[in-house]
């Protein structure tokens, strides 16, 4: 897999809330939680994975012709959250409310870079702000935090990500950014 490269789309963070869910996620001291480093929080749009990296310029022009279709749109925080289940979570997440222009951009995303026919699905925009530890057992009773003031996240550009896996965290890295742009 050297010739290969690990990649995802997603919206980068805005300066106000990487410091609101930076404040808010130590609410979830527990020794199962591992936190995401900040400089990892994002929201995903979608998940690439590993692929050969002479594809890159073709995956970048796809991404750049989708985000040619969308208008830009925004998102607001519904609340911080043990996630994606309630009674079984995995993860902390901050949820944020349904939106159709999130939900369409995230399947033509999908439909155009998955490499089969994708499975229909609910996308839920949502930023991970802490995983739990498999080998602990899952944290009772975690808080649901609502905010007091609206926290909006605006979508305007997409980016075309790296992932390379180290540890204790992966790094991250922006590798193109595609300004949404579609005029009615």
């Amino acid at each position: 897999m050297e010739n290969h490269i690990r990649l995802f789309v997603a919206v980068t963070l805005p300066a106000a809330l990487h410091t609101y869910l930076s404040q808010q996620v130590h609410q979830y001291q527990h020794s199962s939680i591992r936190f995401v480093p900040e400089q990892n929080l994002h929201l995903t749009l979608y998940f690439i994975g590993n692929v050969p990296q002479e594809q890159l310029p073709a995956i970048s022009q796809a991404i750049k012709e989708v985000a040619m279709q969308h208008q830009p749109f925004t998102l607001v925080l519904e609340q911080l959250e043990p996630g994606p289940k309630l009674r079984s979570p995995r993860l902390v997440w901050a949820r944020f409310r349904q939106s159709q222009p999130y939900e369409q951009l995230s399947q033509e995303l999908t439909r155009v870079l998955a490499p089969e026919p994708p499975k229909e699905q609910k996308a839920i925009p949502h930023v991970t702000v802490a995983r739990f530890r498999k080998d602990k057992p899952a944290p009772k009773n975690l808080p649901v935090i609502v905010p007091d003031q609206e926290m909006q996240l605006p979508v305007d550009s997409i980016s075309l990500w790296r992932s390379e896996l180290k540890s204790p965290h992966p790094v991250y890295s922006i590798l193109e950014t595609f300004p949404l742009q579609h005029n009615p």
